[in-house]
């Protein structure tokens, strides 16, 4: 009941490393993968790479911020596999010259920043579902997955432009979560991951000193993580895939933490 066999699966992001990793762990598990980003010599490399390994995939470079964009490739989409059954939206992530340093306050921010990484997390999650959730509601099955992040359920320092749009994605997942399952039935769902701490090109130089050591930084998350250690980036695979699943039928609108504990844990 967790196979996703056969199934077609559109991952926004899949030129980064998240949305890479959930293509391949998909591709292993018999699904027809569509690659979906900005980047379009890392999605050809990637389409490339499946394909080579006996993958159904299919590369298209997009925009998640153009909406008109995003229509189109669904109708791409459609027209390559007949039909939509996944769609996964990795496309986001934090932006440096958003964050808040410890020399500067919440008045010192950068509008500009604020909007673009507020507009890329939030909007990045909104027109794709659009689009190729469309798709779904109107044959009346898929899923719909969204990352969120851990900077949802408490302040993290630095990050608020980040931590604004990830709660807005919750906001944005169960509001979907409600229309298209009373609008469209029982088979469309919307559900949400809330990725713990990992360590990614992101934010590597935050969590780990040049020398290799942990930053102060990386010490008071771990301090925080019953489990003590940072997440691998191929464990968030499983949750993703299991929402998807028909093991996942009579869930749906929900925000499952895969964090090693961080958000159950006071501290104390």
């Amino acid at each position: 009941m967790f196979s996703i066999e056969g199934r077609v699966a559109v991952i926004t992001g899949a030129s980064g490393v998240l949305g890479g990793s959930i293509a391949r762990s998909f591709a292993t598990q018999g699904a027809k993968i569509v690659a979906l980003g900005r980047n379009t010599d890392k999605i050809d490399e990637l389409v490339a790479e499946l394909t080579a390994e006996g993958a159904q995939a299919l590369g298209i470079t997009g925009d998640v911020l153009d909406v008109e964009q995003m229509r189109e490739a669904a109708a791409r989409v459609v027209e390559h596999f007949g039909t939509i059954d996944i769609l996964v939206n990795v496309a986001g992530g934090n932006m440096a010259d958003a964050n808040i340093p410890d020399d500067k306050t919440v008045f010192d921010m950068s509008i500009e920043a604020w909007e673009r990484v507020t507009n890329l997390n939030l909007n990045g999650t909104v027109y794709p579902t659009l689009a190729f959730g469309k798709i779904m509601a109107e044959k009346g099955k898929g899923s719909v997955v969204n990352i969120t992040s851990m900077a949802t359920y408490s302040a993290i320092t630095r990050v608020l432009g980040y931590s604004a749009a990830k709660t807005g994605i919750i906001s944005v997942t169960q509001w979907m979560a409600m229309e298209l399952a009373t609008k469209f039935g029982d088979g469309v769902r919307v559900n949400a991951v809330a990725p713990g701490f990992f360590i990614g090109n992101q934010n590597r130089a935050v969590l780990i000193n040049p020398d290799g050591s942990l930053t102060e930084r990386s010490k008071k998350v771990l301090a925080k993580t019953p489990m003590r250690r940072f997440g691998e980036i191929d464990e968030l695979n499983g949750a993703v895939q299991f929402l998807c699943s028909d093991a996942a039928s009579f869930i749906t609108g929900v925000v499952l933490p895969v964090d090693g504990g961080f958000s159950s844990f006071s501290g104390v």
